[in-house]
């Protein structure tokens, strides 16, 4: 006779996410089962159904988790009394590390398999993040320390090159020591460009 499973759980939907994003880190986000989630949960394989309708309500779920985590990391780099460059140096260097730390998570973060209910949340939820950056940049541009042009469009610039050097420390090309200590000269490089004054 199989062994039964109870159906409630102190915290499903905390202990679910957590499993999950362990399973994402250690195999990937084509490992993830609910069954199987609820299996290490110790609760039946129906009891995740009232937290997460489907897999894919998972995934929404773990990456609006992922851009709060992200959020709070900015959130506490961001010092708006500093030079500009000093500012920017700080958000990219928690930007960075948090990609370093989470690159799995960020991946799917920024997958745009997101159900069409997930949407608006998803939104609010790079406002958040990738939206201070670029409040920083319009900022800067209001008050003459960076170019003109669409904030939106640099903002994008600024991200692709972060996450370029996160993508090369996941990928084991540059020590993820060595790219957290070189994001000074890079900012300063993004910044004044690398053509001699």
């Amino acid at each position: 006779m199989p062994e039964s499973r109870p159906y409630h759980h102190g915290d499903l939907r905390s202990a679910l996410l957590a499993g999950a994003e362990r399973t994402l880190r250690e195999k990937g986000a084509g490992a993830l089962s609910l069954r199987e989630l609820a299996r290490e949960a110790g609760v039946s394989h129906a009891a995740p159904g009232r937290h997460f309708k489907d897999k894919q309500a998972l995934l929404n779920a773990l990456a609006l988790a992922g851009y709060d985590r992200l959020g709070q990391a900015l959130d506490g780099a961001d010092d708006a009394t500093l030079p500009l460059e000093q500012r920017l140096t700080a958000l990219a260097r928690s930007y960075l590390a948090f990609a370093i730390d989470n690159a799995e998570l960020l991946e799917l973060m920024y997958a745009r398999k997101h159900e069409p209910d997930a949407s608006e949340q998803m939104a609010a939820a790079v406002d958040r993040t990738v939206g201070s950056l670029e409040r920083v940049i319009a900022d800067a541009q209001e008050r003459g320390e960076i170019i003109a042009g669409d904030p939106q469009h640099l903002t994008l610039l600024t991200g692709a090159t972060l996450q370029g050097i996160a993508s090369f420390a996941a990928g084991g090309m540059l020590a993820p020591e060595a790219a957290l200590d070189g994001i000074e000269e890079l900012v300063h490089l993004l910044l004044h460009g690398l053509k001699p004054r």
